[in-house]
This record gives C-alpha cells, sequence and structure tokens, in this order.
C-alpha cells in the first residue's frame, strides 16, 4: 500500500511540475505576444544597454514581426525562432 502511495504522490508531483515548466515555455516560448505587450518587454530586454534607442528600435521592429521577444536582457535568443533568425544584409542579427 505504501508504494502505491508514493507511486501516486510521485505521479501527481511530475504532472504538476511539467505543467508547470510547459507553462514558462508559453510564456517565454514561441507563445505569440499582443503587439501592446512588445513596449514592456523592449524595455527590459534593452534595460542593460547604453544604446538603448538602437536597442529599443530594432527590438520593437522585431516584436512586431515576430511577435516574440526572448526573456532577460542577453541571449535566450533560441526561445524565440523567428526574433532569432532574423539577419540584417551582412548576415548578422537584426534583433537585440
Amino acid at each position: 500500500m505504501a508504494d502505491s502511495s508514493r507511486s501516486s504522490l510521485f505521479l501527481l508531483f511530475s504532472m504538476l511540475l511539467l505543467i508547470t515548466l510547459s507553462n514558462v515555455a508559453e510564456v517565454y516560448g514561441s507563445a505569440k505576444l499582443r503587439p501592446s505587450e512588445c513596449k514592456p518587454r523592449c524595455s527590459y530586454r534593452c534595460s542593460a544597454t547604453s544604446h538603448k534607442k538602437p536597442c529599443m528600435f530594432f527590438c520593437m521592429k522585431c516584436c512586431s514581426k515576430c511577435l516574440c521577444v526572448p526573456p532577460g536582457t542577453y541571449g535566450n535568443k533560441q526561445l524565440c525562432p523567428c526574433y532569432n533568425n532574423w539577419k540584417t544584409k551582412e548576415g548578422g542579427p537584426k534583433c537585440p
């Protein structure tokens, strides 16, 4: 009986963890933002740079097209494939 109870508890905990992680992925991953959500996300994304004006310009442009902004102030671009894969004519990253 104790093994059955432990198994059920483990299964319940695993399911809750899976649901939580999927919600985090949805919020930060490929979930589509509404255009009104771009400005606050880009403001945070560009908060650590000394080049805020160009960062905001390109972040807003990328968010408008991709409807996604990676979490954090740097990196994590793999969570937004469109944002990550949009390149300049020279082949560099377009989105900050």
